[in-house]
């Protein structure tokens, strides 16, 4: 494993460095979606109250501010010294601690590409793990030079446009890498292990995007990822904090709402649409959710983001 805690003295330019990139494109709280594949922009003005989002495996460096995860009721903040990583597609919120006008919340979220775990695994001799992970999808890793370091080369590419697609796989593989050599190590191989419990609940979580508007039997779902119904269970709740009916809902409420502000569908239309037989049990666990009733809630959306 890699030891390597930079002092904060070593961090701070380069943080320094990808804060100004961040901001000489970002003059307000928005997220951006770069040239770079896979590598996304955000920044935030203010602290926030949670908000629901459907995260993917990926990594989050914030360079300024504070952000946290919440996950069932885990919470899992970081700012500087660390990073956050997932190594499965998950419904979950996200909540900004600390920001201002004068001192924004900024930071980069790079999608991890698992097939390219998989392959750095296979190739790489990587040192024998000291630590087990703990079962779950969401950690939280100490930030290093090493980490840092490729970042801020992979942001040096939007002067560089011509050069995106030649160099910034190469960078991204290196970053890869060095997420496989940090504290972090355990969670990323449970995920790409053929054989662990981690890759067949990714596999179900897979199934489960795909077919959400769909009854779901919980039996036959860990069938097809060859699990019996109580390891099933277990695991998933594990990775996820939540159980697959539980996930299941979340991604059924989120796609309604999306629905409804996107496609202008109303509160009935968006149930139906996304698996829901009765509208009024749509309606309590969208309530539950989102703190506000469908039509409230879209309404009061709106109205924020004209007042914007």
């Amino acid at each position: 494993m890699e030891d390597d805690h930079s002092d904060t003295r070593a961090l701070a330019p380069l943080q320094a460095a990808m804060a100004q990139t961040i901001q000489q494109r970002l003059a307000q709280t928005a997220d951006w979606v770069t040239p770079i594949p896979n590598l996304l922009f955000f920044r935030r003005d203010a602290p926030t109250e949670p908000d629901f989002c459907l995260i993917e495996p990926s990594v989050v460096l914030v360079v300024q501010g504070t952000k946290q995860l919440l996950i069932g009721d885990q919470a899992f903040p970081y700012d500087r010294s660390n990073f956050l990583i997932t190594s499965l597609d998950l419904p979950a919120s996200s909540q900004v601690i600390a920001a201002s006008s004068t001192l924004p919340c900024l930071g980069v979220v790079l999608k991890l590409d698992i097939r390219m775990l998989a392959e750095i695994i296979a190739q790489a001799d990587l040192p024998h793990l000291r630590e087990r992970t703990n079962g779950q999808s969401v950690g939280l890793g100490t930030m290093s030079t090493a980490i840092i370091r490729p970042f801020e080369r992979l942001l040096g590419l939007l002067d560089e446009p011509k050069a995106i697609n030649v160099l910034a796989p190469l960078i991204e593989r290196e970053i890869h890498y060095r997420l496989l050599l940090s504290n972090q190590a355990a969670l990323l191989r449970q995920i790409t292990a053929i054989d662990s419990q981690g890759y067949r609940i990714a596999r179900a979580i897979d199934w489960l995007k795909t077919h959400y508007t769909h009854q779901l039997r919980v039996e036959d779902l860990a069938t097809r990822v060859q699990m019996s119904t109580p390891s099933f269970h277990h695991h998933f709740r594990q990775l996820t904090s939540m159980s697959p009916l539980q996930y299941q809902k979340r991604l059924r409420l989120h796609e309604a709402k999306r629905l409804m502000l996107n496609n202008q569908l109303d509160a009935s239309s968006a149930a139906y649409q996304v698996g829901y037989e009765s509208p009024s049990q749509f309606s309590r666990e969208y309530s539950r959710m989102f703190g506000a009733p469908p039509k409230k809630d879209i309404e009061k959306i709106r109205r924020q983001a004209l007042e914007e």
